[in-house]
């Protein structure tokens, strides 16, 4: 049995519309994150990302199906149970968005206050 997700797996600390590293959409690389460990289902990945909602999901899902990085298998059951699934595609990112998170780790002050500054600079 897998680990539920919980939304504490992110750090609201550090919003990844923030940051200046993005693979796909706003969501992607924590969907990819979420499917790491095996498929899950809709009703899981939206427990895991409370802020999304569900007509963003949706698109995301769509999205990243279309860009092969998840397989969206559906279950002929009543009612259907969907799952999605990386693809070895979007497996290949999994380092790519660790690497990104350490940077964060280490940046991600300094990138906010660089911005603050600015922003402060610039104002008229």
């Amino acid at each position: 049995m897998r680990e539920p997700l919980s939304p504490e797996m992110f750090d609201p600390m550090c919003p990844s519309s923030a940051f200046p590293i993005q693979i796909g959409g706003k969501w992607t690389g924590m969907l990819i994150r979420c499917l790491e460990h095996g498929p899950r289902r809709f009703t899981e990945l939206r427990n895991a990302l409370p802020a999304v909602t569900p007509k963003v999901l949706s698109e995301t899902l769509r999205s990243m199906e279309r860009d092969g990085l998840l397989t969206r298998t559906v279950h002929d059951e009543n009612p259907p149970r969907v799952e999605y699934e990386l693809t070895g595609l979007g497996r290949s990112l999994l380092d790519l968005i660790e690497a990104s998170r350490a940077w964060a780790a280490e940046h991600f002050h300094t990138l906010l206050k660089a911005r603050d500054e600015h922003d402060l600079e610039s104002s008229p």
